[in-house]
């Protein structure tokens, strides 16, 4: 071989090795990013933004459970509410904040699987967001006032069929969860009660002890529930309710599929590295599974409930579907 075609070989060599370093040098930041995501996060305070003003059942649960996923993680976290636009001015901030691992969403039902369905929305609910972890569901009581001459589920479907028009329900607003619950109802028993909207679900509850209105599905209603100041025939909730173990909820009695629960969880902006968002939702999961945690749920009126990043987004998606269906099936419209 000529000293020619050695030389050229030789460049070709140096070449293809700069070639190969410099790529190693290029991969070298991403490894280590890698291993930072999952090994050193977090290293400084977290915060969650919370949608929704203080005191509310999304702020309290939030509160709960992050509390106790902090400590396991060694790391304090700070609680900020920004309220406002039925949750869209705190999920349009944490949309548009670097996806570092030190900034979550609370999200409820309503905002990932509701409102998408009733007005345009700053943020995409599928594609702005990771999901990291169901927390808590909340339940549901179906109160009922005293004077609805039925004592049990079947009794109340039979009366509202014999006198269509002649029941009112009472929603804490137009386009609510509150509303969206009485709608499955009708559609899944066929029966139709007509929707009276509030402005919140205290003065609704208050009408329906004065019998105003006749049912009205809502947190609110189980402290009257447990003083048997009304009726109850069902539970919306995935478990019955400790207040009144007795009660069964709608899915033992064959109602309660389509829709959804009222849940709260975690999401993170879109591009959080998935080692983080996987250390939190393990963290969550543990949390939840606490016993002293879950009993201060529970005295709020909600129930841990954790689901881990692929169920919750599955979740997610299915619910959107259908209650996008009872909004359209009922007509809702804000």
């Amino acid at each position: 071989m000529s000293s020619h075609g050695k030389g050229a070989r030789t460049i070709v060599g140096r070449r293809l090795f700069v070639s190969a370093s410099m790529a190693g040098m290029v991969a070298a930041p991403a490894i280590v990013s890698a291993q930072s995501a999952s090994g050193d996060w977090p290293s400084r305070q977290i915060r969650v933004v919370v949608p929704y003003p203080p005191g509310g059942p999304s702020d309290i649960t939030t509160r709960i459970v992050l509390e106790r996923a902090s400590s396991l993680l060694g790391q304090s976290v700070l609680f900020d509410n920004k309220a406002g636009a039925s949750g869209a001015i705190g999920a349009e901030h944490v949309k548009n904040s670097a996806p570092d691992g030190y900034t979550f969403l609370t999200t409820t039902t309503a905002m990932v699987c509701i409102t998408q369905h009733l007005q345009p929305l700053p943020y995409d609910p599928a594609t702005d967001f990771i999901p990291v972890a169901r927390t808590a569901t909340s339940w549901i009581g179906m109160g009922v006032n005293p004077q609805v001459p039925a004592n049990n589920l079947q009794e109340f479907i039979a009366y509202a069929k014999a006198n269509p028009g002649k029941i009112n329900f009472g929603s804490a607003g137009l386009a609510t969860i509150t509303q969206l619950y009485g709608e499955m109802f009708n559609i899944e028993t066929g029966v139709n009660m007509v929707h009276v909207p509030y402005k919140g679900s205290a003065p609704a509850t208050n009408d329906l002890l004065s019998g105003q209105i006749q049912v009205q599905f809502d947190p609110t209603t189980l402290p009257h529930i447990a003083a048997g100041r009304l009726k109850c025939f069902a539970i919306v909730g995935e478990k019955r309710w400790p207040g009144r173990p007795d009660i069964p909820t709608l899915r033992e009695q064959g109602y309660g599929k389509i829709g959804g629960d009222a849940w709260f969880g975690i999401l993170a902006p879109k591009g959080t590295p998935q080692p983080i968002t996987d250390k939190l939702a393990k963290a969550i999961a543990e949390a939840a599974g606490m016993p002293d945690v879950n009993e201060k749920l529970v005295t709020s009126g909600n129930y841990a409930s954790y689901l881990g990043p692929a169920a919750f987004k599955e979740t997610i998606a299915r619910q959107a579907k259908s209650f996008g269906e009872i909004i359209k099936t009922a007509g809702i419209k804000i």
